[in-house]
């Protein structure tokens, strides 16, 4: 997930890529080493440069895509048509090679481990990346806060860390999952592609009494309609936290 970089005073440093892996057919996760890296809260996000030969540098804002674990940051790239940044980090960077990076960034969208109210986290397409930190976080803290999330994608091809949500599903107690397909539905789905509603929202989140912490990551227009249904179901409007971004990470 890209957003706009948010400047601030913070430290410029060196990782290299450890390795990679694929996610969708346009989506890649990047594990990196980065020395003197001092720790993230799930939530949060990293400011990342490039720097062409001729002097000329871009930058974009990345979420963390895994909890802290030493000096190794997680970052999942979506790919943007006619990026400067994100076509490099998935078709060219290769392990050992160098890029910036700058953070952590962000203290609001963050899930802490201490927290013990019931969460719900509703996903549009990549913004499940800084929600599956927290999910990841969860288990890493082996934290017993029970956990739902809502994730509408296009297609099941578009899944990001499908096998590993299959095996928290199985794995993770407290964890429930709820998918909503938009484009395309898997073989046998019960129902046919739609948007998020205030039907999916009620029944698969959790009842405003209970003063759940709400994540909603996602595009603009998706965020705002979700929250929307969730103050209008009677949740706090406090406890609803969000994060959006538009096509170039506006």
């Amino acid at each position: 997930m890209a957003r706009a970089a948010v400047p601030g005073r913070l430290t410029w440093r060196v990782g290299t890529l450890a390795e990679a892996r694929a996610e969708t057919p346009t989506a890649r996760t990047l594990v990196l080493d980065v020395p003197g890296w001092p720790g993230h809260l799930a939530g949060q996000h990293v400011d990342v440069r490039l720097t062409a030969e001729d002097g000329y540098s871009t930058q974009r804002s990345y979420s963390l895509a895994a909890p802290a674990d030493g000096e190794r940051v997680e970052l999942t790239i979506q790919a943007v048509p006619e990026g400067e940044v994100s076509p490099y980090l998935i078709e060219v960077y290769s392990p050992g090679d160098p890029v910036e990076l700058r953070g952590p960034v962000g203290g609001w969208f963050v899930w802490r481990p201490t927290s013990t109210d019931p969460v719900l986290l509703v996903a549009g397409g990549s913004g499940i990346v800084p929600l599956m930190a927290m999910i990841r976080a969860r288990r890493a803290a082996g934290s017993r806060t029970p956990f739902r999330l809502i994730y509408s994608v296009r297609t099941p091809d578009d899944v990001y860390y499908a096998d590993e949500l299959r095996r928290r599903v199985r794995d993770d107690a407290g964890l429930d999952v709820t998918y909503a397909y938009t484009r395309a539905v898997p073989e046998g789905w019960p129902t046919p592609p739609r948007r998020v509603g205030v039907a999916d929202v009620n029944t698969a989140g959790w009842p405003p009494a209970l003063t759940p912490d709400c994540y909603v990551c996602g595009p603009t227009g998706f965020v705002e309609t979700v929250a929307d249904i969730l103050v209008a179901l009677g949740h706090d409007p406090r406890r609803v936290r969000t994060e959006r971004f538009g096509p170039t990470g506006g």
